[in-house]
């Protein structure tokens, strides 16, 4: 039986060579030299042979091979022409995800259930695809996107558990991340494995989140990279067209609004795109479905590029839709938390905060770890200092405790902490003090609270709440109550604690 995080990857030879040959009628078969920015992007086989190498300048691949055909990049053109691949995956495994134009992934335990093997389930993939767009392709299976694609391009089924091996011995070059593997080899790191052994809160600190995640990808950790979590459902963005949109180019600039959207809703929870779902309902009522998924973090450019990229190959091929797309919805399948790195003082991830990054843990390295704190959220009683509420710059956060708990006061939290030692008093209507029971009861409803030597009205309350704090711990155990008790301008949390009444915290 497959594991559940396996994942396999449909990877295409050559595809934006593959992509001209069936949107523009260039012959694959001959020397074809794909340039994006004056350099080779990818270049056919028969131009391989003649010594045509990616990253080549268009002058050195021209006179290398001078019969070769040149052909600029285009992602528009090998998205549209992918589309038809895809579909054709669809139609033997469900859930399948566009990782980029000429690549797909889908998650390997159902095919390989319904098939009777992972091996049996790729062939029939692969056959199928041959078939209905005539088109080579190869697959590779492994524990995570990132190694499946790696293997893909061998032909390789990784057995399930031996993904951080088969990684291990691997050139770091294959982390297409050109500044950190330069540095990374400047560094003597020459291999996924010699990368995937360095400690995750050092390369954190010293690299940023993109090496973190990259990290991961390196020991093949990325089933689930950082803090994947389901998406808010508020954060899905859509918009409907007053007529029918059957152009791409008027698509594309409405899936720009559409994406910068989405990306501000997602950096004001925290949070950043690496799984984006695109639905399109045409003046027919045709709906269109379509999952991309991304090994890094989504920006808003990457957002659009990806919408335009699927309306052209919706809007543009063969097998278009019979009417104009009417409604276009954006939806983040699957969402993570940029832990520490939401905007803030310096910004969204970037340049910035990469420097003040540098600046804070130079300053641990002349004076210390504990020199630069963080504060981390954590803990369940005002007043108290939480156990990690300061922690080293850099260290890894501990998760915050968000599960329902008894004795929790409700929504807001205080503004002001009154600290665990301000004494008060709080009195029923007859100015005796108000008492609780051991099963919560009160003496009378609270009728004034003696604040810093002034009476002042109670005008309502909510509680009292029970707190059995450190019950494991005789040395420390003790049992309170809270009440909230809301006053004219303001409202206070009032805690009683051996018989008396303490201030915790105060609202404004």
């Amino acid at each position: 039986m497959a594991d559940a995080g396996r994942t396999a990857v449909v990877w295409c030879p050559d595809w934006p060579v593959i992509a001209a040959e069936i949107i523009d009628g260039v012959d694959a078969a001959g020397p074809v030299i794909v340039l994006q920015n004056n350099r080779v992007q990818a270049c056919s086989a028969a131009a391989r042979a003649d010594g045509v190498r990616r990253g080549m300048r268009k002058r050195e691949a021209q006179s290398t091979s001078p019969r070769s055909v040149v052909v600029d990049d285009d992602p528009g053109r090998d998205a549209r022409a992918f589309e038809p691949v895809i579909a054709a995956a669809e139609e033997v495994v469900a859930g399948v995800a566009a990782l980029r134009p000429g690549t797909c992934a889908f998650a390997v335990r159902g095919p390989a259930r319904y098939f009777g093997g992972e091996e049996i389930a790729a062939e029939q993939v692969v056959e199928h695809i041959a078939q209905a767009c005539g088109v080579e392709a190869q697959i590779g299976m492994a524990e995570g996107v990132f190694a499946a694609g790696i293997a893909a391009r061998a032909g390789r089924l990784v057995p399930a558990g031996q993904t951080a091996a088969y990684l291990a011995g691997l050139p770091i070059d294959l982390l297409d991340r050109p500044k950190l593997v330069d540095l990374l080899r400047r560094l003597g790191v020459h291999t996924l494995g010699a990368y995937a052994a360095l400690p995750p809160s050092d390369v954190l600190a010293r690299f940023g989140l993109d090496a973190a995640v990259a990290h991961k990808l390196a020991a093949g950790l990325d089933t689930r990279p950082l803090a994947i979590r389901s998406a808010p459902p508020d954060l899905a963005v859509g918009e409907e067209f007053e007529e029918p949109v059957d152009r791409v180019d008027v698509a594309a600039f409405a899936a720009r609004s559409l994406a910068e959207r989405l990306h501000e809703r997602l950096a004001a929870y925290g949070m950043a795109c690496t799984r984006l779902a695109i639905d399109a309902v045409t003046v027919h009522g045709e709906e269109l479905h379509r999952i991309w998924r991304h090994d890094g973090v989504l920006t808003a450019a990457g957002i659009a590029d990806r919408v335009r990229w699927q309306l052209e190959g919706w809007l543009l091929r063969p097998e278009r839709p019979t009417g104009g797309v009417l409604r276009l919805t954006l939806t983040p399948d699957g969402v993570l938390r940029q832990v520490g790195l939401q905007p803030g003082l310096w910004g969204e991830t970037g340049p910035d905060r990469e420097r003040a990054n540098r600046a804070a843990t130079r300053v641990q390295g002349l004076l210390g770890p504990d020199a630069v704190l963080t504060p981390s959220l954590g803990g369940r009683q005002y007043g108290r200092l939480i156990p990690w509420g300061l922690i080293p710059w850099g260290d890894e956060r501990p998760p915050a405790d968000d599960r329902p708990w008894p004795g929790r006061t409700p929504a807001p939290s205080g503004a002001l902490l009154a600290g665990p030692q301000r004494p008060v008093r709080l009195l029923d209507e007859h100015g005796e003090p108000v008492t609780i029971d051991g099963r919560l009861r009160m003496s009378a409803p609270p009728a004034t609270l003696v604040l810093d030597g002034a009476p002042v009205p109670v005008v309502g309350w909510n509680g009292p709440w029970p707190l059995d704090d450190h019950w494991w711990d005789g040395r420390v155990a003790e049992r309170s109550a809270r009440l909230q008790v809301l006053l004219d301008d303001r409202a206070v949390v009032v805690t009683l604690r051996g018989g008396e009444w303490y201030a915790a915290v105060v609202f404004d």
